[in-house]
Formats: structure tokens, C-alpha cells, sequence
């Protein structure tokens, strides 16, 4: 019996994590590799956060897209430019970068450990 809850709690588990783990097509930055790239303007940045979150603290390259609202202003951003995607850890970029990439985006980036490991 205990045997059975154990595959159950196991299966549970692995369903978690493919579900939440960025998809393959997803490049993961650090956030010391977010900053060189900041100066790029051929780049999209996007912080998913909600607005009371982005007006607490972000990073000024950053336009303040909530993931709640992406799916109907991802029509907004450029398909054929680099869109690089943050939030507090990490998790709600990951989920906006598997949906920006389901609607045709081809260069999408998540900033692991979101705002958490961001440091000046």
C-alpha cells in the first residue's frame, strides 16, 4: 500500500515538473548574462510581473506586460526580434515563454531566477 502512494506521489511529481520546466525550444539566462544584453535595442524585454510588483522594483529596459494580459497583447511585440521575458523567479516567464512561443515566436529567453537573483 505504502509502495503504491509512493508511484503515485512520484508520478505526481514528474507531471509537476514537465508542466512547469520551460519547453525545449526556451533559452535559459542567468541574470549576470541578462546584463551585457541590456544594451542591445534589437532586443524585446518583457517583465511579466504584475504592475504593483513592476512598480516596487524592475529593471528599466523592461516594459511591464502581465502575464495575465500576454496572451492577448503578445500581437504587440516582434516575432523576428529576441523577446527576453522575466518576473519574480522565474516561473511565470517560464510559462509566458512556452506561450509566446505557441503563438509563433521563435526567439524567446527566460531569465532564470527572475528578479529574486537580480542584482545592480
Amino acid at each position: 500500500m505504502e509502495f503504491i502512494g509512493l508511484m503515485v506521489l512520484a508520478a505526481f511529481v514528474f507531471i509537476y515538473v514537465m508542466v512547469k520546466k520551460p519547453g525545449k525550444h526556451i533559452k535559459q539566462i542567468s541574470t549576470n548574462e541578462l546584463k551585457p544584453l541590456l544594451k542591445d535595442k534589437s532586443k524585446q524585454f518583457i517583465d511579466v510581473r504584475t504592475q504593483g510588483e513592476y512598480k516596487q522594483n524592475h529593471i528599466k529596459q523592461f516594459k511591464n506586460m502581465p502575464l495575465q494580459s500576454l496572451k492577448n497583447n503578445a500581437d504587440t511585440l516582434s516575432k523576428d526580434k529576441d523577446v527576453i521575458v522575466i518576473c519574480q523567479s522565474g516561473m511565470r516567464s517560464a510559462n509566458a515563454c512556452k506561450l509566446l512561443h505557441q503563438k509563433g515566436f521563435t526567439s524567446v529567453i527566460n531569465v532564470n531566477g527572475g528578479m529574486n537573483s537580480w542584482s545592480k
